[in-house]
């Protein structure tokens, strides 16, 4: 049985959410000490700092489910659009306009930018609420869905409210929205600032916004800390991980026992999914299809737990790439090949952060790879590639095959199975495609861990 905290995988896994709102690793890390060192100002109890503490490293687990909405909407890369969101105060017109500016269409025509400007002034508040609304619910559930407390769900919903009823999703006011609400909301944007501009522009922006944005007791509170508090050093530490473990209260570890390692991989498969309507579910189809092939090669059930973890996870890195590019209706140029290549270096890279998911880090960022040395993004050659990864690139590419793509339609069951045999010995490995065309007419269920 693993004995790591829920703390120490979430806090590493949450530099995936960094990933699609477009912040830089470690964005929901600092902003959880940011939170923390606040709740010693108002001398929360454990339970409560306990309750704060999975809301900011869950603050944005809804994240992915309104990239596809936000990149229709402006045009561009979605994760731009979201960052430099919390950069301006968007509640002031000169503000929201210098935002659209920078942010509408930024590569597109004067006509373009011109149409797209059109469609972002005649859209309602309830657009704005929507937007919010997607992102809120969804990160509330996958709360629910990792066990963490009611109250933290709530808080994760209610982040965007603003204490003057101006925020989103309801528009509650005051002390409507939850008081860990308002310290997440707080918290996220003092660390975007400080880390564009330093300690002084984190106070500056939470005292100009008090009162609007911000409680005006926790923006004081918060100012009380001052420049010269040991909070900030732990900021720049290269230890973050050590730092958020310290900021955990004692009295409330949780551990991530197998059960609830199995909900972590779910629920971050449902991230990685709703980023893109065409990625809807794939995760948990590549992990029934991995699954499958290896009860069919006679893989132990031990291996095979850690087969569906990986399956689950595989796409992580793919939360890096934009959605202009995911839902590209057309042939993606060379640039956009080069992003997309890179996603399975992403997906090691984070699950490598993750103490008992790096055992399987280097086998998940392989979904690309190819026997003959000529996949992505390591062009590892087939001695070189585990049982593990040659499954999950049998069964990444037959998802693929099989599900609709902004490009073509669902290939029907034999015509997948006609390309995957034509891969056989170059692309995928011959005993693992024997496997998966034994299996494939065998009706399949969602990987059970």
């Amino acid at each position: 049985m693993s004995t790591v905290k829920l703390s120490t995988v979430l806090s590493a896994m949450s530099y995936a959410l960094d990933l699609t709102e477009g912040q830089p690793l470690g964005h929901a890390g600092r902003s959880c000490l940011i939170g923390m060192r606040l709740a010693d100002q108002l001398r929360l109890s454990p339970d409560d700092r306990s309750d704060l503490f999975y809301a900011l490293l869950m603050k944005d687990a809804g994240c992915s489910s309104n990239a596809a909405r936000v990149s229709q909407l402006f045009g561009g890369d979605d994760q731009n659009a979201k960052r430099g969101l919390w950069e301006r105060d968007w509640r002031n017109w000169r503000e929201k306009l210098a935002y659209a500016l920078e942010y509408v269409e930024p590569a597109g025509s004067p006509l373009q930018r011109l149409r797209r400007f059109a469609t972002l002034a005649t859209s309602s508040r309830s657009s704005n609420r929507e937007l919010f609304e997607i992102r809120c619910d969804r990160g509330a559930n996958i709360a629910r869905a990792l066990g963490v407390s009611e109250p933290t769900a709530v808080a994760i919903r209610s982040m965007d409210e603003h204490w003057d009823g101006g925020g989103y999703p309801e528009g509650l006011r005051r002390d409507q929205i939850p008081l860990y609400a308002r310290i997440v909301g707080l918290s996220q944007v003092a660390e975007i600032f400080w880390g564009l501009h330093g300690t002084d522009a984190a106070l500056e922006v939470i005292h100009a916004r008090r009162g609007r944005w911000f409680d005006p007791e926790l923006a004081r509170a918060f100012c009380a800390i001052g420049s010269g508090d040991r909070l900030w050093e732990c900021l720049r530490a290269e230890t973050l991980p050590d730092a958020i473990a310290r900021a955990e209260p004692v009295e409330r570890v949780i551990p991530a026992d197998e059960s609830r390692l199995d909900r972590i991989a779910h629920a971050f498969a449902l991230v990685v999914d709703a980023k893109s309507t065409f990625t809807y579910q794939h995760s948990d189809r590549v992990a029934a299809v991995a699954d499958a092939i290896a009860g069919q090669m006679g893989v132990p059930d031990v291996e095979r737990v850690r087969l569906r973890r990986a399956a689950l996870l595989h796409d992580v890195g793919k939360l890096s790439v934009p959605n202009r590019i995911l839902d590209k209706p057309g042939k993606l140029d060379a640039d956009e090949w080069d992003v997309v290549r890179r996603h399975p270096h992403f997906t090691y890279e984070i699950l490598a952060r993750v103490p008992v998911f790096s055992d399987f880090a280097y086998d998940a960022s392989c979904h690309h790879e190819r026997i003959d040395g000529q996949g992505y993004h390591r062009g590892v050659p087939g001695e070189g590639l585990s049982e593990t990864a040659r499954i999950l690139a049998a069964a990444d590419v037959f998802d693929a095959l099989s599900a609709a793509r902004p490009y073509r339609e669902a290939m029907p069951l034999e015509r997948v199975l006609s390309i995957i045999g034509e891969d056989r010995g170059t692309h995928l490995c011959p005993v693992t495609v024997d496997a998966l065309t034994a299996v494939a007419y065998r009706p399949l269920t969602a990987a059970t861990i």
